[in-house]
């Protein structure tokens, strides 16, 4: 397997600053706010970021890391460095889970807690052993209260299906982990011709595609019959290595929004059912705060994520007014 490799799915760089204050509106439109109280924020959820590294100084990221490792021979291989060369990493990773802290952005989840795995190198490019590893590594990973890992996100992708890093994500999966992943950048703009990379397309993660903040499709995003939902992906706000930020655009942005979007999920569901949920309980709950915005399945899958329960109950209830549906 070393020869063949996987990569970052491509992005472009729209736009790097030194400064923002703001929740991006990415952020705001999944609703993430509107149940940040309810979630606690995604406190205590821990999420396995699998990419570039991490910047672990960044301010608006050094609270959340609560572990990380280099899988890669950057850095002479040292498996304690695992700081973002490229800049991906980083930005996907304040996606989920960068601090409320009056500064800079915030993430979907900003109490939940990421370990940072380093599986790509610097130019983006990683061995499937790596990555292969690196799931393996997230799935044993214990932190200091016995925290578990409960999602897994990977923007990263490659045209082979390698059976051993499949077999590594159904373990995961096994184990109640999310594994989420961005569906691809191959996409042409024309919606009855599938691209596929994996892990994107394995049915068992939940594979995410890219619409831009008017809800339209990203033309870059790959469509194929095994879309979950779709996300916020073209010119993404988030954090960025030397303490800056940056506007990207690529399905890589639109998946750690749903991996943050699981934490606060998590959160609110096993408060109210009383109970740790199974992996695919929390798929469930994940899809019911879907909205279909009109584009074929293979495009939007379930449609585009809407986290504010409340919100569709009383669109139904105006509908409903005056009928029971209740026997």
């Amino acid at each position: 397997m070393g020869e063949k490799q996987v990569k970052l799915i491509p992005y472009t760089i729209q736009q790097v600053v030194e400064h923002a204050n703001e929740t991006p509106e990415g952020v705001r439109l999944v609703q993430a706010p509107d149940i940040w109280e309810e979630s606690n924020h995604g406190d205590g959820i821990v999420v396995a970021v699998i990419d570039t590294g991490i910047d672990t100084n960044h301010p608006d990221l050094k609270d959340r890391i609560i572990g990380g490792r280099n899988f890669t021979t950057d850095f002479q291989g040292n498996p304690d460095l695992f700081e973002d060369n490229n800049g991906h990493g980083t930005h996907v990773s304040g996606t989920i889970a960068a601090s409320l802290n009056q500064q800079g952005v915030a993430g979907v989840a900003p109490k939940a807690k990421i370990v940072g795995l380093k599986a790509l190198t610097g130019e983006g490019a990683g061995n499937y052993d790596w990555i292969i590893t690196a799931i393996n590594y997230a799935v044993d990973w214990r932190g200091p209260q016995n925290e578990r890992v409960r999602v897994i996100c990977m923007s990263l992708g490659g045209p082979s299906d390698v059976p051993e890093m499949h077999q590594a994500i159904q373990h995961a999966v096994q184990q109640n982990i999310s594994v989420v992943v961005a569906a691809g950048n191959e996409g042409d703009g024309e919606e009855d011709t599938f691209e596929y990379a994996y892990p994107g397309a394995y049915n068992e993660v939940i594979s995410v595609g890219a619409v831009s903040k008017d809800f339209k499709l990203a033309p870059f995003t790959n469509t194929h019959n095994e879309i979950d939902l779709v996300a916020p992906g073209v010119e993404v706000m988030s954090t960025y290595p030397d303490n800056k930020y940056a506007n990207l655009s690529g399905t890589s942005m639109a998946a750690p929004h749903i991996a943050g979007a699981l934490a606060l999920i998590i959160n609110v569901s096993e408060n109210e059912f009383d109970r740790t949920l199974s992996e695919a309980e929390v798929y469930a709950q994940l899809i019911k705060r879907t909205v279909p915005l009109g584009f074929r399945k293979s495009s939007e899958g379930n449609g585009f994520l809407r986290l504010n329960l409340v919100e569709k109950l009383s669109e139904f209830i105006m509908i409903e007014k005056g009928t029971s549906t209740i026997n």
